[in-house]
């Protein structure tokens, strides 16, 4: 049996062999659930594998399901009722709404609980599910909510600098109101709590780490930068910013007419991301933070909170979501600062700025995910398989290369070498290329650009002085010299 022709376009559904009239919160908490969530529909009369088992009396059963909605669920949804034949078996579908006046709680069993539609599970809310609910319920979000704190305790210096900065006038006082940053009794919005300087709202933080390696467990050294930072959400954008540029690398290449730059993360992209996960957050989940994390080869920047409507980011086309704004108030302020578009274009915007890098590579596409709790968004390293996927190289060809590119080098023509055919292995190429790019480099920079501990950099320039490519002029301040066989 084809269940997508029979349900049409609703994609969240729940099936039942029968009426369930002894236990009627086997199926009364999808109806909650489906209430709560995104709407849905149960289906009656059909087995776990589709198998169509019909129903004896699909008119006392419509009654009783009737009833039951009635009795057990506050408020009583909007539904709709229809009887469908297959085979000569009658099989009832019940229609369940996306409800306005959430949440929709089912009574019963001396318990009042509400539920939430969590891929295909009706799961019981929990405390702060539940108040996001509550929120909803009142067309309201908790961004646009009066906070305990007063306005007058609290500057905005960081906020009144962006304002001249983007739109060339001064923030005047009467913005403040207009911006919906204080209410009318002088106490802060908790958009306002967000924005100002020092923000007295303790989930407002962002971590940054720079692992070592691919998981967060490196080896002997875990992480090789790290920061919190606290304060208003625009000063955690430019952290967050400053802590990506610091962390990551651009890799270029000469053409005939141009310089090609080839960044590891698009900083349109890395930006886009970091501003969604600041404004788009949940901050009702305490305890937990926006999270960057560079790998060698990603960056995954996490935010708390799931998509705002319930589904899941990864079953849906990045180009056809409608854009829903869990903080409308925070999304409008950061549009007026210049931050982000009311069009809520951001992750289609990540995606087009990594399609048009000269080194995007289809295995590149970034990554969304999310799940009850949580978004993530993962950054692929442009550049990542572009430094390990060779073995080894042959001396010539870096030679070649070498003369190809104006490097700016001179090179000592009076070495003796013996053996020019000699291979390299990738570390020793890629610690060559880097001399060859900046003679002055050091032995601790290399280090840091390669990811590679500072004996196994000694050990390979010495490979490569041993086999003649390189000849170190001076000790600290010194320079490498490059050798032409």
């Amino acid at each position: 049996m084809d269940i997508e022709n029979l349900i049409g376009e609703v994609t969240t559904y729940d099936k039942k062999q029968a009426v369930e009239k002894r236990k009627v919160k086997s199926w009364l908490k999808s109806v909650s659930a489906f209430a709560n969530t995104l709407g849905g529909i149960l289906i009656f009369g059909i087995d776990d594998e589709d198998q169509v088992i019909g129903l004896e009396n699909v008119k006392k059963d419509s009654e009783f399901i009737s009833q039951k909605i009635k009795e057990r669920i506050d408020p009583i949804p909007q539904t709709n009722m229809h009887i469908k034949q297959i085979n000569d078996k009658n099989i009832l579908l019940l229609e369940v709404f996306k409800g306005e006046e959430t949440p929709y709680y089912y009574a019963g069993d001396n318990v009042m609980e509400a539920y939430l539609r969590i891929d295909n599970e009706s799961v019981v809310a929990n405390a702060t599910e539940l108040k996001r609910l509550v929120l909803r319920g009142k067309n309201s979000s908790f961004d646009s909510l009066s906070s305990v704190y007063r306005f007058d305790d609290f500057a905005f210096s960081k906020l009144k600098e962006r304002f001249k900065q983007w739109t060339q006038k001064s923030f005047e006082d009467k913005m403040f109101y207009s911006f919906h940053i204080v209410d009318a009794n002088g106490y802060l919005t908790n958009a306002g709590a967000i924005i100002a300087d020092e923000s007295p709202i303790y989930q407002n933080r962002l971590f940054c780490t720079r692992w070592n390696g691919l998981t967060k467990a490196g080896g002997i050294i875990d992480a090789f930068d790290s920061d919190e930072y606290h304060g208003s959400i625009i000063s955690l954008l430019r952290d967050g910013e400053d802590f990506i540029k610091r962390n990551t690398k651009t890799m270029w290449k000469k053409s005939p007419f141009s310089r090609i730059e080839m960044p590891e993360y698009v900083y349109q992209s890395t930006s886009e991301a970091l501003v969604n996960a600041l404004i788009h957050r949940d901050y009702m989940t305490i305890g937990s933070e926006v999270h960057v994390d560079i790998f060698d080869d990603r960056m995954e920047i996490y935010s708390p909170g799931g998509m705002l409507n319930g589904s899941s980011i990864q079953d849906l086309d990045i180009r056809y979501i409608a854009s829903k704004r869990r903080n409308p108030v925070l999304a409008d302020i950061f549009n007026r600062l210049g931050f982000m578009e009311r069009q809520g274009s951001g992750l289609s915007k990540i995606i087009h700025e990594y399609e048009h890098q000269k080194n995007f590579k289809e295995e590149k596409r970034p990554v969304f995910y999310s799940d009850r709790t949580q978004f993530r968004v993962i950054l692929p390293n442009l550049n990542y398989q572009d430094m390990i996927q060779y073995e080894e190289y042959h001396y010539p060809d870096i030679d070649t290369k070498i003369h190809e590119h104006d490097f700016g080098i001179k090179f000592d023509t009076n070495c003796d070498t013996n053996d020019t055919n000699q291979h390299l292995t990738q570390n020793e190429y890629h610690i060559l290329k880097l001399i060859i790019e900046n003679p002055h480099i050091t032995q601790k920079q290399l280090a840091d650009i390669t990811c590679l501990s500072i004996a196994t950099v000694k050990r390979n320039t010495k490979a490569l002085a041993d086999k003649g490519y390189i000849k170190r002029i001076g000790s600290t301040k010194g320079y490498w010299l490059i050798l032409e066989s």
